[in-house]
């Protein structure tokens, strides 16, 4: 037994079916679709902040947002784009002429440009064609292009798209010189087996050389998709710090660099020991909470209480870890409560060199969980019914929006 593995790693016996390219771009969406969470709002300073902390980070390229969108969102890529940053900075636009024309006036190098592919968002979103889609996705890469951009085509709803039109589209964008294409699953209805073989037959047909996917957690799946892809060569995974974005969020930065970097072995060119500064600052600037059981920098993913589970992390700290809290900036916690055993409470009390006889430490064990069950949850019940006020309905009340009408002079029937 001395001899035997500390751990069996089974993903080595299933590491030739994976085909992930050496040199990956991480594409972060936090300051685009992540602001795009209901309630967030980044200012162009507060988007250059965490720009520079993504960049420190190794992030490869930042989606700094949709210039046509407004002055101030203009202001925001143009600040970025000014910054000197490592990483590389893209603006996005729809298939429409006056979003590319406004991608170019702001200074970015990089692209993308995005239209709907589904039947469901051409009719009852677009209200066009197919070959209408096609048309205006050709025109706006050939304008990009002629302006020098590195264009990045994006189709969303790709997933629930007919094939024959995605492999028209995207057949049709590459003649006109689309640098990347990307595939978004945009409503997360895909599953890892399923993702797995859209992507192969999206590879059969459309022969990628530089794509992306961009994948919402709906169901829960976008990391995994996201690996998936990556998996099958994807060059490009787009993530959210925190996995914030529209409604459940995207692929979470942190559990897909970190999935990479340990369970893969896969080098991302991330610092990931940054990734819980990174992911704080963005919780504060954002306003959204991180889940305390939030994978990897979640307050709780290196906590421990139980008995048994802090035995073993006292003895080996594998035993319930699957990697150092220090990979990602974190550090470990051993806490106190009702679950607690005697291994636990030796450790805390060699902080002050206390050695007391087991009688003792047994009467202070009961004491420890008599006063943990006894602890009242007023303030933590006083903090959920603030928190549910707050985010069962982001951004502008009622009562605020009617005013807004009121001060216009805008007749209502209440008026």
């Amino acid at each position: 037994m001395a001899d035997a593995p500390l751990v069996e790693d089974y993903h080595r016996a299933t590491a030739q079916e994976r085909h992930v390219v050496e040199h990956l771009e991480i594409w972060d969406e936090t300051l685009r679709d992540g602001e795009q969470m209901p309630g967030v709002h980044f200012s162009p300073e507060e988007k250059l902040r965490i720009a520079e902390a993504l960049s420190d980070a190794g992030v490869g390229l930042l989606n700094a947002g949709i210039p046509v969108v407004s002055e101030e969102e203009t202001r925001a890529v143009k600040l970025l784009v000014d910054a000197g940053l490592r990483a590389k900075v893209l603006a996005a636009g729809r298939t429409v002429p006056g979003d590319v024309d406004a991608i170019i006036r702001s200074g970015a190098k990089h692209a993308a440009i995005f239209v709907a592919a589904s039947d469901v968002h051409l009719r009852y979103k677009l209200k066009m064609t197919r070959e209408a889609v096609l048309d205006a996705s050709v025109r706006a890469v050939r304008q990009a292009k002629a302006a020098g951009l590195h264009v990045a085509f994006v189709t969303e709803d790709t997933t629930r798209a007919p094939f024959d039109f995605v492999e028209r589209l995207y057949a049709a964008v590459v003649e006109e010189g689309a640098d990347r294409l990307v595939i978004a699953d945009t409503v997360g209805v895909m599953t890892p087996l399923t993702f797995r073989w859209f992507l192969r037959e999206f590879a059969r047909r459309v022969h990628p050389r530089d794509w992306s996917v961009h994948c919402h957690n709906d169901f829960g799946l976008a990391v995994a998709n996201t690996l998936t892809a990556l998996e099958e060569g994807v060059t490009s995974p787009q993530v959210c710090v925190n996995g914030l974005g529209e409604r459940a969020g995207n692929a979470s930065l942190e559990e897909v660099v970190m999935g990479l970097e340990v369970l893969y072995g896969v080098r991302t060119g991330i610092a990931t020991e940054k990734l819980y500064g990174l992911s704080r600052l963005v919780e504060e600037i954002a306003g959204v909470p991180l889940p305390p059981n939030k994978a990897l920098v979640g307050y709780n993913s290196f906590s421990h209480e139980a008995g048994i589970h802090t035995h073993g992390i006292l003895q080996h700290t594998l035993t319930y870890e699957p990697l150092q809290p220090g990979m990602v900036g974190r550090e470990r916690q051993m806490i106190l409560g009702k679950h607690t055993g005697k291994a636990a409470l030796v450790e805390k009390l060699k902080e002050r060199k206390a050695n007391p006889s087991d009688e003792l430490l047994g009467q202070l064990l009961r004491r420890l969980k008599r006063a943990s069950e006894n602890h009242g949850k007023e303030e933590l019940q006083r903090f959920l019914e603030q928190y549910r006020r707050i985010y069962a309905r982001p951004g502008i009340s009622d009562e605020e929006f009617w005013r807004l009408v009121d001060d216009l002079g805008i007749r209502t029937e209440r008026s």
